[in-house]
């Protein structure tokens, strides 16, 4: 398997969705907890690289084997038939780098405590039954959802929360303040998933998959994608006026027309080659600008 292969089996473009939210969860630490530790946040950003990888290879190997479409989907759009790839392979890829993942992350839950286990537990099961099972959630109106809560709020949570000193504050008050600066992550991931399942929304039903556009249409998921678009943005504002991030951050404003024209393109046409790219963008524009406009008001 060439690199090149390796990288579009485990969706590098897309790790953002996880990277992102982490170093936010980070800034947050700095600047409103005054707390950092660097070697939890790097064996955590370790761990949850390898099994946001896991993740996304485990997506492509169950899509695969559960195709109903199989002459068209597994020989011309999977990559593990497209590309060849030994589903063997594959299958032992994502037991790897889940075990190192959980073996890391268990070794952090020496260092901070047992919230971790329970929060690592949490995200490792929507992990797996993402594409696992009798009812996956990818194939279901659940997805978005939970894809966006566990990689834009939990992984911020926990990145904050393994860089606290001393005890960590889980009054619903404080929690609160965290999903507040993480919510423009957890929605924009939350539309990447919308936008795959509005490019996808034939194969999908030719695969009987059930997504949340087979129940609104693809007209109201894509008012739902501007819709979350604007919150995304309401919470960034949202968020240094009650003093939960510096003002830098509202330097992410900028960015809106970049957003507007995205959405646009996406309005236009529904082709996953062509315009489910502009969700990616979205996204990485988006948090990343997020992510350095706060970072600078932390320097």
């Amino acid at each position: 398997m060439s690199l090149d292969v390796f990288l579009e089996l485990v969706e590098i473009k897309a790790k953002t969705a996880s990277i992102l939210p982490m170093l936010l969860g980070v800034c947050m630490s700095v600047y409103y907890y005054h707390s950092f530790n660097l070697i939890n946040s790097i064996l955590f950003f370790i761990a949850m690289l390898l099994f946001n990888m896991a993740v996304d290879m485990m997506d492509n190997y169950n899509d695969y084997n559960h195709a109903v479409d199989t002459e068209d989907y597994k020989k011309n759009t999977n990559i593990i038939g497209r590309e060849k790839i030994s589903p063997r392979l594959v299958l032992t890829l994502i037991l790897i780098f889940s075990i190192i993942a959980a073996g890391i992350g268990i070794y952090l839950v020496t260092r901070v405590g047992l919230p971790l286990l329970w929060m690592g537990i949490f995200c490792f099961a929507v992990g797996i039954l993402y594409s696992s099972g009798p009812f996956p959630m990818n194939g279901l109106p659940v997805g978005e959802f939970f894809s966006g809560f566990t990689m834009g709020f939990m992984i911020m949570l926990i990145s904050v929360y393994i860089n606290k000193t001393g005890s960590f504050d889980w009054s619903w008050s404080n929690l609160l303040k965290i999903w507040l600066v993480a919510l423009p992550c957890e929605l924009w991931i939350s539309n990447l998933m919308l936008a795959n399942n509005i490019c996808d929304a034939q194969e999908d039903e030719d695969n009987h998959r059930h997504t949340i556009i087979h129940f609104i249409g693809v007209q109201q998921g894509l008012n739902s994608f501007t819709t979350k678009n604007v919150i995304a943005f309401l919470a960034i504002i949202t968020a240094v006026m009650a003093r939960l991030a510096p003002w830098t951050m509202l330097l992410t404003l900028l960015i809106i027309p970049f957003v507007v024209k995205q959405t646009k393109l996406l309005y236009h046409e529904q082709v996953k080659k062509r315009t489910f790219p502009c969700a990616v963008k979205i996204l990485l524009v988006g948090s990343l600008a997020q992510v350095i406009t706060y970072g600078v008001g932390v320097l």
